[in-house]
């Protein structure tokens, strides 16, 4: 299963393309995206054109993404939900199951702390992946999305099925 994580921002937007294999989780490709200086409708399209260069080259299964949060700046949000639309709509058109995640979750399944900081997700990031340095904060986002996700994935297909009529119901 291939899974794209992506960190979205206006300004910077960090992905991380992870493969999950038996042995864990092995890094395919990150970095980040950064649009030219210039107005966020233009923006919102080299990010969209951006994506779309990395589904074509990749071809992932999942694309991830944070659920959205708000921040103490309005337009922060609103820039940041346009973001988000414009990215989930790229994958969606494309047919690419969208995972969203809730930073917290991420955090927590990442680092084992919820309330992580950023040089500690992109740490244990860089531990997990086996990593030679660390990744870009953005990208290390990114890819911590892409780890949540695949963690996420293998447990559901561990849990056994349920067997009918294993609750007593007719």
């Amino acid at each position: 299963m291939r899974i794209l994580g992506i960190d979205p921002g206006s300004r910077i937007t960090g992905y991380g393309l992870i493969e999950g294999t038996p042995r864990g989780p092995r890094v395919l490709a990150y970095d980040v995206i950064k649009p030219p200086a210039c107005d966020l409708p233009d923006r919102l399209v080299y990010l969209y054109r951006g994506l779309s260069e990395l589904m074509t080259e990749h071809e992932p299964d999942v694309v991830a993404v944070e659920t959205a949060f708000y921040h103490k700046s309005a337009r922060s949000t609103l820039v940041l939900g346009q973001v988000r639309g414009v990215l989930v709509m790229g994958a969606r058109e494309r047919g690419v199951e969208v995972s969203e995640i809730s930073p917290r979750e991420v955090k927590l399944a990442v680092t084992g702390n919820g309330g992580a900081s950023k040089e500690q997700v992109q740490f244990m990031v860089r531990s997990v992946l086996k990593l030679k340095e660390l990744p870009p904060v953005d990208a290390s986002d990114a890819l911590a999305l892409a780890i949540c996700t695949w963690q996420r994935a293998k447990l559901t297909l561990s849990r056994p099925a349920s067997r009918a009529g294993a609750t007593g119901a007719p």
